[in-house]
């Protein structure tokens, strides 16, 4: 057989085999299902059109599809619509009716829904700031073992907000998390370590946990290593890797990481000083969002 023909056969027989994959025969089946009005059935293909998971991704119609799913009482997917009215994925961005269906599926057990409402409300993104709504939004989740929920909650223990919940549970669930190789977990452990809140304070636990969570290329925890780097809490003082977190976290558009490696080029430290190369991720600080970073009006 000639090298030519191989090459064919191959793409064909991987084609073939993808065919026969029971998952394809099972998206069908929820495409069944759904055009036949199973709710749930929806949900599921829509997940599917979402990731393009053994369907031609579409977006678009996985958007309609979580809406109507919504409708007809899935919790989930009041939730994943909202997500995608966050910002505006396969349909047109709506901040307010996104806050709605959050708290529809969050009140329906959607605990995903939980999480990123609480998120909104601790951010006052879309909601009035409300720090006391968004711990219980996060401890309801964290009892559903939603580990970015026990993150968040760890964070916020952390800083001092909501210490009479269970702390110690808290802990032992981002650590499980943590030890499973889930990021955020990592993060949530160092934070409430570096505090002191409900575990016994330690720099060194806490750097590890962040070093972990840089691991996993985890931009909050690479921030919080530089943290840590910069000024020797928990490791030895390094501001050459400071400086190398910070630029990697400024990529990522934190505007904090910007304004601090800014900082470093100032002062020449773990860097050459540069104030022209200040001055540039100055303004990049402001454009993320570090308001202390932005140019004040001359004669303010």
């Amino acid at each position: 057989m000639p090298p030519g023909a191989v090459r064919l056969l191959v793409p064909i027989f991987v084609l073939a085999l993808s065919a026969c994959n029971p998952r394809n025969e099972d998206t069908k089946r929820l495409r069944r299902s759904c055009e036949a009005g199973e709710a749930a059935a929806c949900n599921q293909f829509a997940t599917r059109l979402q990731t393009g998971e053994y369907v031609l991704k579409d977006v678009t119609r996985a958007a309609g599809l979580f809406d109507e799913a919504c409708a007809g009482g899935i919790a989930e997917s009041c939730a994943s619509y909202a997500v995608m009215l966050q910002h505006g994925t396969g349909v047109r961005r709506d901040s307010a009716r996104a806050l709605g269906l959050l708290r529809q599926g969050c009140e329906r057990g959607a605990m995903d829904g939980c999480t990123l409402l609480g998120e909104l409300y601790r951010e006052g993104a879309g909601a009035p700031r409300d720090l006391a709504r968004a711990v219980s939004l996060f401890q309801q989740a964290c009892n559903a073992r939603k580990t970015a929920a026990c993150a968040h909650l760890g964070s916020l223990y952390a800083e001092g907000h909501g210490t009479a919940g269970d702390v110690s549970r808290v802990a032992a669930l981002l650590k499980k998390s943590c030890d499973s190789g889930v990021a955020l977990g990592c993060v949530g452990l160092g934070r409430m370590h570096a505090a002191g809140a409900g575990v016994g304070q330690s720099d060194s636990t806490a750097a590890a946990m962040f070093r972990r969570a840089c691991s996993f290329v985890e931009t909050a925890g690479c921030f919080l290593l530089a943290t840590a780097y910069e000024s020797g809490k928990g490791l030895t003082q390094n501001f050459q890797m400071a400086a190398e977190l910070y630029r990697e976290s400024c990529q990522e558009r934190n505007g904090e990481a910007c304004a601090r490696v800014a900082a470093l080029y100032e002062r020449g430290a773990g860097v050459r000083r540069n104030a022209k190369r200040a001055a540039e991720l100055r303004r990049e600080a402001c454009e993320a969002g570090h308001a202390e970073s932005c140019a004040k009006p001359k004669g303010s």
